[in-house]
């Protein structure tokens, strides 16, 4: 194995994905937590001050709400970062937490069954939230100021957090058009797709997805609007040219168009001259990505044309399709 195929195996087991947004989301992501925290500590402390709540001053805010600001300013439009998961997800998880200090004390074993069972009241109520784990982690091990709140401490701070770090997600995003929260409201307003012209073989449906969900049986962070539309957009993206490239040339880079572990990438490291004949015109290529990655391989040029469906480049290190090639 190459030093390059090693570093993308590695990349692949650690799980480090391809960056596909832009600096400036990048940036919008980063201002909206700068803002919902700062929101949080600002508003709660104006409440405190005014004489309405009485809390001490150093538990304004749980840590956990910063993971909160991380899923609903960089995933706005994830299924762990709706509503329902941040509510559900701190309020039942504080409540377990609680619970099991009043029941059985503050031991590590008793913080883990805490998180274990949050964690499981989250699957089952159709809430999760991974700061959830952490609001019942803070119930156990947050001290003697937090263990003295008791069940007061699912109002105070954690009700309040949540309604100020929601408050400012719905009003920072509506200023933006495509980030419009929550997911729903976003999808509401958002222009339907124009209809394409054709007839598909095959149309997947709602209940595909459900189908291919529950045979997944693993919870995948967006929401069937979501899911829904962006194959949508793949399958209009993928109609724009559904023939084979015109030809196969030395030094360009073609895809076969598949999906999952049956994608790759080839690019022709050398071509037979033109007009060879055809039981010797062949090419010498080299995969650049997916199945069979960085292996070098020979084949008829025929061969590899009914492989190649479609000549692709790098641009920000994604693989797109270079359009009217075929």
């Amino acid at each position: 194995m190459t030093l390059r195929a090693f570093i993308n195996e590695l990349k692949l087991l650690l799980g480090i994905p391809h960056n596909t947004t832009s600096h400036n989301e990048k940036a919008i992501s980063a201002i909206g937590g700068f803002m919902g925290i700062v929101g949080v500590f600002w508003v709660t402390q104006s409440v405190v001050q005014s004489g309405m709540l009485s809390i001490d001053g150093g538990f304004l805010v749980i840590a956990s709400m910063g993971a909160s600001a991380v899923l609903l300013f960089a995933v706005p439009h994830g299924a762990l970062s709706q509503p329902w998961a941040v509510i559900g997800g701190h309020l039942i998880s504080a409540f377990i937490g609680v619970t099991c200090l009043k029941l059985a004390g503050n031991s590590s074993w008793v913080a883990g069954i805490a998180v274990g069972i949050s964690i499981g009241a989250m699957y089952y109520l159709r809430c999760i939230h991974p700061p959830g784990g952490a609001t019942a982690l803070t119930a156990i091990i947050g001290g003697p100021e937090i263990i003295q709140l008791g069940y007061q401490f699912l109002l105070i701070p954690i009700l309040i957090n949540i309604a100020i770090i929601l408050s400012v997600t719905v009003s920072f995003n509506w200023a933006f058009r495509w980030r419009r929260y929550p997911a729903h409201l976003a999808h509401k307003l958002k222009s339907p797709l124009p209809p394409k012209p054709g007839v598909r073989q095959f149309e997947l449906t709602q209940e595909d997805f459900a189908a291919a969900m529950q045979e997944l049986d693993s919870y995948v962070d967006i929401t069937p609007e979501g899911l829904t539309e962006l194959l949508e957009l793949a399958k209009q993206h993928a109609e724009k040219n559904v023939t084979h490239p015109a030809e196969i040339i030395a030094g360009h880079i073609y895809s076969n168009g598949k999906l999952g572990s049956l994608w790759s990438i080839r690019q022709v490291v050398d071509a037979a001259p033109r007009y060879t004949l055809p039981h010797k015109d062949k090419v010498i290529f080299k995969v650049l990505a997916g199945d069979g990655g960085y292996q070098t391989g020979i084949c008829l040029r025929s061969e590899f044309h009914q492989w190649a469906r479609f000549e692709v480049i790098k641009q920000n290190n994604q693989w797109v399709k270079v359009e009217n090639n075929g």
